[in-house]
């Protein structure tokens, strides 16, 4: 049954009804002011790189990334990306405190490419697709129909194209909300003309690794780390979350790159989502950056502890 104002019941939209959708979206909170005015406080240590815009609307969507400004070929290298989905605010800001903050420290140890926000459209209309009605976490494709995840791929892949020792680690920053069920999973229905199940939300942090290595003490140091900071997920009724087997506390895997997931579009040996839960009655909107931080922290000390 449609329980979704766009669309007809088991059609998938047509490109009118996805352009009703896009019009209904509007401009909730500002780029320029709550990500882009950030930046002046990034190190020098790190270069801002342009690479690229949104097409939307090219002089409000610039897209940067930075780098390690003294690329060292010997040291490993670490791709860290916020904001994929736009509207998932903790992984947006948690890279740009890691960034002013900690990863000054690390860079004597690692090489970093950090985007913020993947999906600057997304941040502002408060958004998990794309204006073309397209999720970009599912569109980590080699020709994909999401220019963030096109712009991402071709800007990480043409920097780190001579690299011998390529990506070492990549965090993918992410949360888990309330409006999965109340307003994404019904348009997800919609759109593709399918009965889609609403899920139970987790209350609380947990990650997701990669079916095809899962490097679980990776992702166990990850949620130690993070566990001094807010809880871990428990499993639900059927002791999964989000209908995936738990394989660690607060762990589950999915199989990235088949489900075009950023975290599998590179060749990374240690690959995590994280997902926090910031409706939680637990969590403040601080406490959610500081555990997106504390998941970065925890995994590159857990590399440089391990990772040869």
């Amino acid at each position: 049954m449609q329980d979704y104002p766009i669309g007809r019941t088991d059609i998938p939209w047509n490109e009118d009804e996805k352009d009703e959708w896009l019009k209904s979206q509007t401009i909730q909170r500002s780029y320029a002011d709550e990500v882009l005015s950030k930046f002046i406080r990034i190190s020098k240590d790190f270069k801002k790189n342009h690479y690229g815009v949104l097409p939307i609307d090219a002089s409000r969507y610039p897209l940067y990334a930075f780098t390690t400004s003294k690329w060292d070929v010997n040291k490993p290298n670490v791709l860290i990306t916020g904001g994929v989905h736009g509207y998932e605010t903790s992984g947006v800001q948690g890279a740009i405190e890691f960034l002013i903050h900690h990863a000054p420290r690390y860079s004597r140890h690692f090489n970093f490419i950090v985007a913020p926000c993947v999906s600057p459209w997304g941040y502002e209309t408060v958004n998990r697709w794309t204006t073309n009605a397209y999720d970009p976490n599912r569109s980590f494709a080699p020709i994909s129909f999401s220019a963030e995840a096109q712009l991402l791929m071709d800007f990480v892949k043409g920097f780190i194209s001579s690299e011998p020792k390529a990506l070492l680690a990549h965090f993918d920053l992410h949360e888990t909300t309330d409006t999965d069920n109340s307003e994404f999973r019904p348009a997800l229905a919609a759109r593709d003309g399918l009965h889609i199940d609403k899920w139970q939300i987790p209350d609380g942090f947990y990650t997701v690794a990669d079916t095809k290595k899962p490097q679980l003490s990776f992702q166990q140091a990850i949620i130690a780390s993070v566990e001094k900071v807010t809880h871990i997920a428990p499993s639900d009724d059927e002791g999964r979350i989000i209908g995936a087997k738990i394989i660690s506390t607060g762990v589950i895997c999915y199989d990235k790159s088949s489900l075009l997931l950023c975290g599998g579009f590179t060749d990374a040996e240690y690959v995590t989502t994280t997902e926090v839960y910031p409706d939680s009655p637990n969590a403040t909107p601080q406490s959610c950056i500081e555990a997106q931080v504390a998941a970065i922290t925890g995994g590159l000390d857990f590399l440089l502890s391990h990772a040869k």
